[in-house]
């Protein structure tokens, strides 16, 4: 997403040919806002992927996220460890654990 804007932002798509055939595992650490995974979504079902056959797995969502992407595509599977209390007005995960990526990757100030 777009940092200043907390809005998505798609850089590149690239699929299967075959992808309206498949299953799709659609993998995010962190899910607050639903704004980037909902894209994901909608690009795969714009190359013909049922909304059924997507399964979105993550670590960490917030409940705001998780329902708007539940009102949004009512077929869609969640698989979380954990739904954490709520997003501050920064759209970060509360409580959370941070910026995935710079724990992942070591990057942390």
């Amino acid at each position: 997403r777009d940092e200043r804007t907390a809005q998505p932002k798609l850089y590149y798509s690239k699929l299967p040919k075959d992808i309206s055939d498949r299953w799709v595992l659609l993998l995010d650490p962190m899910l607050a806002t639903g704004g980037s995974a909902m894209k994901c979504i909608e690009v795969l079902i714009e190359a013909g992927v049922k909304e059924d056959r997507i399964l979105f797995i993550n670590l960490i969502c917030a409940p705001e996220g998780a329902l708007k992407m539940l009102e949004k595509f009512p077929s869609l599977h969640i698989v979380t460890a954990e739904i954490d209390e709520s997003m501050d007005v920064q759209k970060f995960i509360l409580p959370g654990l941070g910026d995935f990526g710079d724990r992942y990757f070591g990057t942390e100030d």
